[in-house]
């Protein structure tokens, strides 16, 4: 089995290659990865990325790194809504299920409308790479099946990366290494663990 840091090392090997930007090499599919790792490395991996995006982007490659952490953007859309402040005090008020239900139903969750995905979108350029992070600090009100299927109708020109803290085996994701999230079939996993 790889250690963590031999795992990511093969990211920047991966993402550099030139088939890797062009897509070829999948049978025609859309390139989405997944890169799984145990939540334990959570640090780890954030540093990681963080250090992809600095090399990558004042590089010389001919492309960008695009973060999206649905964390942040979770944030970022409840407080231009005024829904932040609200759900703190509606929270007290009626639980954290209340406020889960309510946020997903805020932010338009699996609707066509979906802002998480509409973020993402406006936000990427045909030389992008797109990393998805936070996905555990956002679950259980936006889960990675969700985003991934969503996302895959409306970005397919430019390779997309979900880091994912539990296990894909190219069929399920387990959230957290217990938490079985749903069944993706769409997604390559970006570096293998063995």
């Amino acid at each position: 089995m790889k250690t963590i840091n031999q795992r990511l090392d093969e990211i920047i090997l991966r993402i550099t290659k030139e088939n890797f930007r062009k897509n070829t090499g999948l049978g025609n599919e859309i390139g989405y990865y997944i890169f799984d790792y145990e939540p334990r490395y959570e640090m780890l991996v954030r540093e990681h990325v963080q250090f992809l995006k600095q090399k990558i982007n004042e590089g010389d490659y001919g492309y960008n790194i695009k973060e999206f952490d649905l964390y942040e953007i979770m944030l970022e859309i409840l407080e231009s809504k005024g829904y932040l402040e609200k759900n703190f005090k509606m929270e007290q008020v009626k639980g954290s299920e209340f406020v889960f239900n309510a946020t997903r139903k805020a932010l338009r969750i699996t609707e066509k409308d979906d802002l998480i995905i509409h973020y993402i979108k406006e936000r990427v350029e045909k030389d992008d790479i797109v990393f998805i992070t936070g996905v555990g600090k956002v679950w259980p009100i936006i889960r990675s099946h969700t985003v991934l299927n969503n996302l895959h109708q409306v970005l397919d020109e430019v390779p997309v990366i979900m880091f994912f803290p539990g296990i894909y085996d190219g069929l399920e994701l387990v959230l957290f290494e217990e938490i079985k999230d749903d069944n993706y079939y769409r997604a390559f996993r970006l570096v293998d663990r063995y």
